[in-house]
This record gives structure tokens, sequence and C-alpha cells, in this order.
């Protein structure tokens, strides 16, 4: 198990804006490497109602799951990973009990029974990384349901120098800020709208 504090800020792009900067900083599709987001609740989203997420993540043939909480500053997060073979992985994601200890306290303390949890979805993930200014420049592109969305990430150890790196970044490219929920409730926002189209 290990827990690390993430700090990150993000931005939707139009397919235009993300090709644009894709040239700029000469990334070419070599560089993207594909992962697989297996996203876990309980069947009245609890997690998702305290701002929290657990996941499974699937790349080069490696899993990890992962449990994000908010930081009480509104200053990142706290990630808890542990890392799972593949019979585990599977395991899991076939409806088997949430395994790896620390996360399943961590749900027992806000209230939430770990049992309840499962996979209600996958997210698929096209990722290339840079070094940036001292942190990690994220180029994602990623499918869910009949959505592709393009994403920029910067994540960086300081809250503000890299809320100034990312904005000065922004502004340099002529890409406009724009409000960007995290990828898991982007794609609970579109789950709800399939199955209200569904409904």
């Amino acid at each position: 198990m290990s827990e690390q504090i993430e700090i990150e800020f993000k931005n939707l792009l139009t397919e235009t804006e993300f090709e644009q900067i894709l040239k700029a900083h000469q990334i070419g599709e070599k560089q993207f490497v594909k992962q697989k987001n297996y996203y876990f609740d309980t069947p009245e989203f609890e997690l998702k109602d305290r701002a929290c997420a657990l996941r499974i993540r699937e790349r080069g043939g490696r899993y990890e799951m992962t449990l994000k909480e908010p930081l009480l500053t509104g200053e990142g997060l706290l990630e808890t990973n542990t890392e799972l073979d593949y019979e585990k992985a599977s395991s899991i994601l076939s409806g088997s009990s949430i395994s790896p200890i620390d996360i399943r306290d961590k749900i027992s303390q806000m209230g939430i029974d770990p049992e309840q949890m499962s996979c209600f979805g996958t997210l698929t993930t096209a990722r290339a990384e840079i070094p940036y200014e001292g942190g990690l420049l994220v180029f994602d592109k990623s499918t869910y349901f009949d959505v592709t969305d393009y994403e920029l990430e910067y994540e960086t150890n300081h809250y503000e120098e890299g809320m100034r790196i990312f904005e000065e970044l922004l502004k340099k490219a002529s890409i406009p800020q724009r409000k960007t929920d995290n990828k898991v409730r982007r794609f609970f926002t579109e789950m709800q709208r399939v199955k209200t189209r569904v409904d």
C-alpha cells in the first residue's frame, strides 16, 4: 500500500485544441499508452456523494486499485494505492469482495459497507505524459459510452505555483479555461444521461 497527495489541474479541450497542443509539444501517436479505469461504488453511489472515487486501473498488464479522498484543505486528493495481481483484479472485477484491507478499512470508516461495492463501468484512455516546469503534463483522450473527450492535466507538488503554471500554459496556447470535472464524475454524468434516455 502507498499513500500520496495528488495535486492536479485539468482542462477539457476541443479535438482541434488537443491536436494543436500535441503539435506544440511534439507529442506523437507512439507516445500514447492505453489504460482502462474500472469504477466502483455502491448502488446508492455513496462514494460519489462524499466526493470520493474507487477504481482499478489496468495499464501495461499491471493492475492497481486506488481510493481517492478529498483533502480537507480542498487543494488536492489523498490517494491510497494497492497493486493487484491479475487473478485478484479479475476476481474483484467479476464481483468478489474488495479485498485490499487498507482500502476496505478506509471505506468502512466512511460508514459505507465495502461489501456493497461493485464495478459499474469502464473508461478507456489513451495517455501521453511529459515533464513540464517541475511537474508532469498529461494529454488524455478518453472514451466512455458514446463519448470521446480530450483533456489536458498538469500534476504538481505545489498548488499555487502549479495553478500559475497551468493557467499560463492555457493562455499561451489560447485555450479558454473550462470548469472540468474529474473523469469519474464525467463518467457518472454520462451514465445518468444514458440511463435517462433508456428509461
